[in-house]
């Protein structure tokens, strides 16, 4: 069974910044896309970023210009760099990795236990 390790949340003053980082923590065939989806109380898991094999990424509108997703594919690892960090972006912060386990299986969603990242006003 795949873990995904999550690490840097905390707690920031609005306008800090954090680091995320995320690591599988099995040998891996191939992932096809990792990144990380946040939570709020009360809210709908929502995609903050993601990172495909071939170098795409998709962002989510509240994360553009100031968020930045990068990934090792060799250690199968995936950061999220976030900077001018808002009240808003309070939440539950959920690493996830679509991915091969062996080269006979079908992609499969893995999803790490998450980290709490809080930024005050």
């Amino acid at each position: 069974q795949v873990q995904l390790v999550e690490s840097g949340g905390g707690l920031v003053q609005a306008g800090g910044s954090l680091r995320l980082s995320c690591a599988a923590s099995e040998s891996i065939f191939s992932i096809n896309a990792m990144g990380w989806y946040r939570q709020s109380p009360g809210m709908q898991r929502e995609l903050v970023a993601l990172i495909y094999s071939g170098g795409s990424i998709n962002y989510a509108d509240s994360a553009k210009d100031r968020f930045t997703i990068s990934r090792d594919n060799a250690k199968n690892t995936v950061d999220l760099q976030m900077s001018s960090l808002k009240p808003e972006d309070t939440a539950v912060y959920y690493c996830y990795a679509l991915l091969k386990l062996v080269p006979w299986t079908d992609l499969r969603g893995y999803w790490g236990q998450g980290t709490q990242v809080t930024v005050s006003s």
